[in-house]
């Protein structure tokens, strides 16, 4: 909230400077985000008098004027539409300097000469007006300073407030704060009812309840909206971010930045019949004040007539029914709206108004009527005018209730650290608005006021009288607190040792969206169906992912875009389906390569990643987790044919692994060979848990293999096939050739085996590792049709 400087101080003055004052506030917890001049920075510039107008001998659009600074009259050429005999304005001297270092000087325009400059707004510094002269009061004293008679000396104070502190919306519950702060009573204006002189009032009839629990109107006959708004009133607008329209708004205005209470006038000529508050019917359009046409949605408030909707409840009026210099008769509306109804109403229909600002965060339940009779004095001071009575309607149960809250002195001095008389806070308290209902013996009875919707707990009285008592007085304490080491399961692998793992290879964790694009999961996970977010962040970030790939794939998108040929990333995080039970959230863990197995030097060559390479990442990551997973050829509608493997452990699915589809990888507009692996982390991170063995100090016995084999027959099943017959000494089973040709027939191949094997206690005679190899290859021969190869 931006605000004046002089107009808070015209509710509470302390005797501190502006900084001070600055400072002061933010440490309350109202940070100050800015400050700046009210206006530019000028000299010499003084009320003058416009004594008589003449036109230009030689120039149609100049005018030759006399103007009086109250103690000489001076000639000065001017071009303003608005110079006037008789008109009061502000006068740049000979010898002013104005905003921007512009100097004043004697000079002729057109051969007639010129002792000064009449000035606007914009060239004062004061807004970006500049079509006409800016026009002062008939009663400001010629001669007097403008800085002086405008009130220039003032600041400009931005307040960035948090969603839970509405109250000070408002000069009335920022004046609050500082008197608080600095133990001084505000001097509030005085608000008396206004007397009906006639008998006229609005037909109110408020049909959803639970969004308005309480409307006032009130019809005000017979004004004039040709009449000015008071400078004193623009100018207090203006210093606070907000615009000068015509008197009806700039009063509606005021008083919302005033006493923090929206408020709106219609046009009584355009309301046929009455006023209804109601839901919107679906489809029904609105013009709003913007010009802005908008179809209302069955969920949103409106305020409507008989016949059609002529607002929007809380966020903005309608074109129609908006007051005009014609407007003869105005209804007058103050209301509460409920919060919860009316939360991301303006946002929903691309509006941000200070209205819906205020009302989506809180406004006063008992303000309403105050702010009624305020704005109509005001009203009837600039425009006149014949106010009728206030018609009221309000359902109390679904008003806010009344709440009193219980703060323990013990709790108080244990969350603050330090024990306060109880005399000073009772004095917080009351000076906070915060009525105390009753003395208890270990503490008090709160009242919460009706402006304060943020307290409800006991937490929150503590905040408040801390931070009145001050921050700066609290007692800098360390936190203790005794934290007992949780036991880890020794076979549970942390996911550092995966990270490490991964990053040793070469690849790059990434961190990516868990909402995606529906288009792109659905080619990659076509058999999941993604759950769908209410509120998206953009129509491409619409859906929970099913898998990482979605995210990678992007990722990997924008790094070819960028000239990045070699691309090894690996990601952690969890995929969401809709369960029975709510949504399931599964941890995974995926990674994606493309581009050389190595960065090209002139060592290493060009060659591309295979399908082996990853899948011996893979292998050695089993290895350090501890636990054995075999790979099944299989398919998945994101992966190639043929290049695709399951990966399973003692028979448990737990991840794929294979090349990205052709037609998939087209779709996505991507480039060369792409590898990917995606496995679920809670079956794979638990192993086996080390144990200690004895180095065996006996010869290792070594014997070579070669068999003729199946294409189509894993190497996997043939060192299954092995180990179960090599017996319990067999130390390792390696591959040292593989051969396929003419000479082997059509569909076969020749591998060849070391098998090497070690007793940790004795060395193996002969007849043992020969009856142990033996045996190795009659198991092969019978269970998989090998042969040796001659």
């Amino acid at each position: 909230m931006k605000f004046s400087e002089q107009w808070l101080r015209e509710w509470v003055n302390p005797d501190i400077g502006s900084q001070e004052l600055m400072d002061q506030i933010t440490m309350a917890g109202l940070e100050v985000d800015g400050f700046e001049a009210v206006a530019g920075e000028f000299s010499g510039v003084v009320v003058g008098e416009v004594v008589s107008v003449e036109p230009h001998p030689d120039a149609d659009k100049l005018r030759v004027c006399q103007v009086s600074n109250g103690a000489t009259t001076v000639q000065v050429v001017c071009g303003a539409p608005n110079v006037r005999q008789g008109l009061k304005v502000p006068f740049a001297e000979l010898g002013a300097v104005l905003p921007g270092n512009f100097k004043i000087k004697k000079a002729k325009l057109r051969g007639q000469p010129s002792e000064g400059m009449l000035c606007s707004e914009s060239e004062l510094g004061l807004s970006e007006d500049h079509g006409g002269l800016m026009e002062l009061p008939d009663d400001a004293p010629v001669g007097q300073p403008v800085a002086d008679y405008l009130k220039l000396n003032d600041v400009a104070i931005d307040v960035d407030l948090t969603p839970n502190r509405s109250d000070c919306l408002s000069i009335k519950g920022l004046a609050r704060e500082v008197g608080v702060l600095n133990s001084l009573v505000t001097q509030a204006p005085v608000i008396e009812p206004v007397e009906a002189v006639h008998s006229d009032v609005p037909d109110i009839r408020v049909e959803a309840p639970e969004g308005c629990p309480r409307y006032l109107g009130r019809i005000l006959r017979n004004v004039n909206l040709q009449a000015e708004t008071p400078l004193w009133m623009r100018e207090k607008l203006r210093r606070s971010g907000i615009r000068s329209i015509d008197a009806a708004v700039d009063v509606t205005n005021y008083v919302l930045l005033e006493l923090g209470q929206p408020m709106h006038a219609f046009n009584r000529d355009e309301i046929q019949g009455g006023i209804v508050v109601r839901m919107a019917a679906a489809n029904e359009k609105l013009v709003l004040l913007d010009g802005q046409e908008v179809e209302l949605t069955a969920d949103t408030l409106v305020i409507a007539d008989h016949e059609k909707p002529v607002a929007i409840a809380g966020v903005m009026g309608g074109e129609h029914s908006g007051v005009s210099e014609k407007t003869r008769d105005l209804v007058l509306e103050s209301a509460y709206f409920d919060p919860i109804t009316l939360a991301g109403k303006a946002r929903q229909y691309g509006l941000h108004t200070d209205a819906s600002h205020r009302f989506e965060r809180g406004v006063d339940y008992l303000l309403a009527r105050d702010a009624m009779e305020r704005a109509t004095r005001l009203l009837m001071d600039i425009v006149g005018g014949e106010p009728g009575e206030i018609v009221e309607v309000a359902s109390q149960s679904h008003l806010p209730e009344a709440r009193e809250i219980d703060l323990r002195e013990a709790r108080l001095a244990a969350v603050l650290g330090l024990r306060i008389d109880r005399t000073k806070v009772e004095e917080i308290l009351v000076r906070l608005g915060l009525g105390i209902s009753k003395l208890l013996k270990d503490g008090w009875r709160v009242k919460v006021p009706s402006f304060r919707p943020d307290i409800s707990i006991e937490e929150d009285l503590i905040e408040e009288v801390g931070r009145i008592f001050g921050y700066n007085n609290l007692p800098v304490t360390e936190p203790t607190a005794s934290l007992g080491l949780r036991a880890r399961k020794e076979a549970v692998r942390p996911m550092s040792a995966i990270r490490n793992f991964f990053v040793a290879r070469g690849y790059q964790e990434a961190v990516t969206y868990s909402f995606v694009d529906p288009k792109v999961q659905q080619l990659i996970d076509p058999e999941r169906q993604g759950i769908a977010l209410a509120n998206p962040i953009s129509a491409d970030l619409s859906v929970m992912r099913t898998t990482l790939w979605s995210g990678l794939l992007k990722t990997v998108a924008y790094n070819q875009n960028r000239q990045q040929p070699r691309i090894r990333l690996f990601e952690t995080g969890l995929r969401f389906e809709q369960g029975s039970e709510g949504i399931d959230q599964q941890p995974m863990l995926a990674g994606v390569v493309v581009g050389n197995q190595n960065p090209e030097n002139w060592v290493n060559g060009r060659r591309t990643t295979d399908f082996f390479d990853v899948k011996g990442d893979l292998e050695g990551l089993f290895d350090v987790l501890g636990i054995d997973v075999s790979f099944t050829a299989s398919e998945h509608p994101a992966l190639h044919p043929g290049q695709t493997a399951e990966l399973l452990r003692d028979g448990e699915h737990v991840g794929w692994l294979g090349t990205l589809h052709p037609q998939v990888q087209k779709n996505l507009e991507l480039n060369g060979t792409i590898l990917m692996f995606e496995l679920f982390l809670n079956s794979i991170v638990t192993g086996y848990v080390p144990n200690f063995k004895d180095v065996s100090k006996f010869p290792v016995v070594k014997r070579d293999l070669a068999i003729v084999i199946g294409s189509d027959v894993a190497f996997a099943r043939v060192e299954q096939v092995a180990r179960k017959q090599a017996g319990e000494h067999l130390t390792a089973l390696r591959v040292f050739d593989v051969y396929e040709g003419e000479s082997l027939g059509e569909g076969n191949r020749s591998l060849a085996l070391s098998l090497f094997w070690q007793h940790p206690e004795r060395t193996l005679n002969e007849d043992e590792v020969h009856s142990l190899f033996n045996g190795v290859i009659e198991a092969l021969k019978e269970e998989l049709g090998a042969t040796l190869r001659s």
